[in-house]
């Protein structure tokens, strides 16, 4: 019995790699001579790199840098044997790391994430994958452009401080110091939304608020987005603020686009191609998928749907293992997810439930698996 082990991490909790052993021993308790397959996943957000180091077998390094606002840093990325680099923004410029009443979501800044890119060249990277999601920044990618050279000038010629709200006086982009590296770069980006730079479905209305701007400063950061699509148009002769992905993680996305020629794909599928996900579940008889919270948004681009659109294209049912089950997580099953359970057992506060995730984990495998054996007797 062939059962193929593909959840994404558990955020605050489990890693992938971590649920993927927690998954492991539940199979193995109710079926011993079961044979697993391994393939820990990501979307593109946090832990995309623990993820494709864990698939590959690549390096993890190390780098200081800055992070969303200003403050020294360790940054963890990737290093393949084909001299690819793998990136997460959040590394660099997440949110997670910035407590809540330190949030500045007018001055956060994703120069953090060019000091990456730096260390990845400075490496002899000849290709880049870049993870976009959970980040603390607005400001359209400008402070990982003006890590690498480029520089941000108002109308009198001075330096524009770093952070979106800055943008708002942009008057010229100066890109004759930008790293000349950068031309020979393969830049691939892991993205798991397909949002426009500006505008009420742009980086700022949409994702603004949960970095903590209010309803005037996402105004004045839709605004500020839009400043910068301008000048970056007048600077390259071509407008990328409605191109699919450019309000990935507070505008980055626009950069990549626009400065960095990115190629951007699902981050669930260049995961998954990495870890040789459909390979994998050649032959399975059975998978398991899973994250922390499964909704309706489940079916934009996250872990489960990605895993379940390339199983049913093998013939192989899904099981998805979620911390909680909301609204909407029903739509699922047409997509390929045949069942879908929550972890908890009972009532129990968060605190405990994060810090017991892997039993409840295991314990869940086990159950179905044990399930999943009993109908199979019957059929025999």
């Amino acid at each position: 019995m062939k059962i193929v082990i593909a959840p994404d991490s558990f955020k605050e909790s489990l890693s992938a790699a971590e649920a993927v052993r927690a998954i492991e021993r539940g199979v193995k308790q109710a079926c011993p001579g079961a044979h697993t397959v391994c393939v820990p996943m990501a979307d593109g957000g946090e832990g995309t790199v623990d993820a494709v180091l864990a698939a590959t077998g690549g390096q993890a390094r190390q780098s200081q840098v800055h992070d969303a606002l200003g403050r020294s840093t360790q940054a963890q990325w990737g290093w393949l044997d084909d001299g690819t680099a793998v990136i997460e923004m959040a590394s660099a410029a997440g949110l997670e790391g910035i407590p809540a009443p330190q949030r500045d979501p007018l001055a956060a800044d994703t120069g953090g994430v060019g000091e990456l890119i730096l260390a990845a060249l400075d490496a002899g990277a000849r290709k880049l994958i870049l993870g976009l999601g959970g980040s603390a920044t607005t400001d359209g990618g400008s402070g990982m452009l003006r890590a690498l050279g480029a520089r941000f000038l108002d109308a009198q010629g001075n330096a524009l401080a770093p952070g979106g709200a800055a943008l708002q006086a942009l008057a010229r982009i100066d890109l004759s110091t930008l790293d000349a590296r950068l031309a020979d770069l393969d830049v691939q980006v892991a993205c798991d939304v397909d949002n426009p730079l500006c505008g009420p479905q742009g980086a700022a209305s949409v994702f603004g608020p949960q970095k903590g701007a209010s309803a005037p400063q996402v105004r004045q950061l839709d605004a500020a987005l839009g400043r910068l699509a301008d000048v970056a148009h007048q600077t390259l002769g071509q407008d990328h603020r409605d191109a699919a992905g450019a309000g990935a993680a507070g505008g980055l996305g626009f950069a990549a686009h626009a400065f960095l020629r990115a190629r951007f794909r699902p981050g669930v599928e260049l995961v998954a191609e990495l870890g040789g996900l459909a390979q994998a579940l050649q032959g399975a008889t059975l998978a398991f998928t899973g994250e922390g919270r499964m909704d309706a948004q489940t079916l934009r681009g996250k872990t489960p749907a990605g895993v379940a659109r390339l199983a049913q294209q093998a013939g192989v049912p899904v099981v998805a293992l979620a911390g909680s089950l909301g609204d909407g997580y029903e739509a699922l099953h047409p997509a390929g997810i045949t069942a879908a359970f929550s972890l908890m057992p009972g009532p129990h506060t968060l605190d405990h439930a994060l810090a017991h995730a892997g039993d409840y984990l295991a314990a869940r495998a086990r159950d179905i698996m044990q399930l999943w054996m009993a109908a199979a007797r019957r059929r025999l």
